[in-house]
């Protein structure tokens, strides 16, 4: 099992194509409560980001975490075609409540 408490390194291919390899949790790992929506208010984060976009947001990552980092991690599975959406959904919403304190996006603030 891996340790998804701090985020992977994303080869450039990786992000330009969006192989998810070794950046996405088994859905068996993601807490039952990211697998449905609403879920919690990371699910919403995920969704308002995959169908709307975020707006100018800000990230707050927490102690240890380096945001530019989670981001490739987090924007290259948002990116895939490789998952099913829900598997994709669930991972992004799990992953940025491990690593995000919180985010603000066109006057929203997320979780």
């Amino acid at each position: 099992m891996t340790d998804w408490s701090t985020p992977q390194d994303v080869p450039e291919v990786a992000a330009a194509f969006g192989d998810v390899t070794g950046l996405l949790p088994e859905m068996d790992e993601i807490p039952a409560e990211f697998k449905r929506y609403p879920g919690t208010g990371w699910n919403a984060f995920q969704a308002d980001w995959f169908f709307g976009g975020l707006k100018n947001p800000h990230f707050y990552p927490k102690d240890g975490i380096d945001a530019d980092k989670a981001l490739a991690h987090l924007s290259t599975i948002q990116r895939s075609f490789t998952p099913k959406h829900e598997h994709k959904a669930a991972a992004v919403a799990w992953l940025a409540s491990l690593w995000f304190s919180g985010v603000r996006s066109g006057g929203k603030r997320y979780p």
